[in-house]
């Protein structure tokens, strides 16, 4: 994340906005996120993510003797299961309300 610096050869300052940045300073973008423009199946894209995470956490954790990185690695496993948890709900809270008339 960098904050920006007031040029005052420029119209307009602004000092104080914040813009994100990766690791290798590239500006982040909304590219990175992948939206369908459908709740649900975004919430299904997101437990994808979340059920990735949560294998590769398993694999790293059976290759390491070392408890500390072991518990650390189990935390971030439970942490990941209830966030799809979680995303399983919302999409059921979503089917509920699918068939309501939509009035805008």
């Amino acid at each position: 994340m960098k904050v920006s610096k007031c040029d005052p050869r420029r119209p307009l300052c602004q000092s104080w906005d914040l813009f994100y940045h990766n690791a290798a300073g590239n500006p982040w973008t909304a590219t990175y996120v992948p939206t369908k423009g459908d709740p649900i199946a975004n919430l299904y894209e997101d437990i994808a993510a979340e059920e990735k995470a949560r294998a590769t956490y398993h694999h790293i954790h059976d290759l390491t003797d070392d408890v500390d990185i072991q518990d650390g690695l189990k935390f971030l496993r439970k942490r990941e299961i209830i966030h799809a948890v979680r995303f399983r709900e919302a999409i059921e809270m979503l089917k509920d309300h699918q068939e309501e008339q939509k009035v805008f």
